[in-house]
């Protein structure tokens, strides 16, 4: 449980009368699944902690959990571990995870000390299977190891997390906005930042910036 969310996204004083504004729902993030994983997630993390011992790195050392959620096999690593993980994963013959399909941003507030993820979808096209790991940093620390030199493909990717949500990839070899201007404040997907805006004409009447409009509560 990281938080409460009220009404059907979470806004608050829009004048909502459609009747969910009263909703009440927890905010929770899914916890450690237990074994059996089930089908091939035991083998897959089997394989990934032989793999682990043999470049001399304990699997609780480097893995929070393992959670099974929605039927995705998601590893939690700690981020100094994450480049070893994902060679380890990348590498293994009964693994090859060859491909990786980016990186995407999260930004959870209420979570006080993992405010940023960082998630990594992963494919084996050997295998024919999928994983998924993620990295939880501070805002007060955003530093996750990048793995350009793991997976090349990564480079706009991380340069787009790093754009949008402020995680610092360590290592990239040019980290640098990819979408906003380079003198940009801030980082437009963050849950914090100020909706903004600038006016709008439509048929000669002009709707106002998102913060600025009126309320009708």
């Amino acid at each position: 449980m990281i938080g409460v969310r009220r009404g059907m996204f979470g806004v608050r004083g829009s004048g909502d009368t459609s009747g969910y504004g009263r909703l009440v729902s927890p905010v929770a993030l899914p916890g450690g699944s237990p074994r059996p994983l089930g089908g091939y997630f035991d083998e897959v993390a089997d394989g990934l902690e032989a793999a682990l011992a043999e470049r001399g790195v304990g699997v609780g050392e480097a893995i929070e959990r393992i959670v099974v959620f929605r039927e995705e096999l998601t590893f939690h690593v700690r981020r100094e571990f994450l480049p070893v993980v994902a060679r380890s994963l990348r590498d293994e013959p009964g693994l090859r995870f060859e491909l990786c399909l980016g990186v995407s941003g999260v930004h959870y507030p209420q979570e006080v000390g993992r405010e940023l993820h960082a998630v990594y979808p992963l494919m084996s096209i050997t295998h024919n299977r999928r994983v998924r790991v993620e990295v939880a940093v501070p805002d007060a620390d955003p530093h996750v190891p990048s793995l350009y030199g793991v997976y090349p493909t990564n480079d706009w990717h991380e340069r787009e997390v790093y754009d949008f949500f402020g995680i610092v990839f360590d290592g990239h070899p040019s980290l640098t906005r990819i979408e906003m201007p380079d003198d940009w404040s801030g980082h437009p997907q963050r849950k914090d930042y100020p909706l903004g805006g600038i006016p709008v004409e439509f048929k000669g009447a002009e709707i106002a910036p998102p913060d600025e409009r009126r309320g009708y509560n």
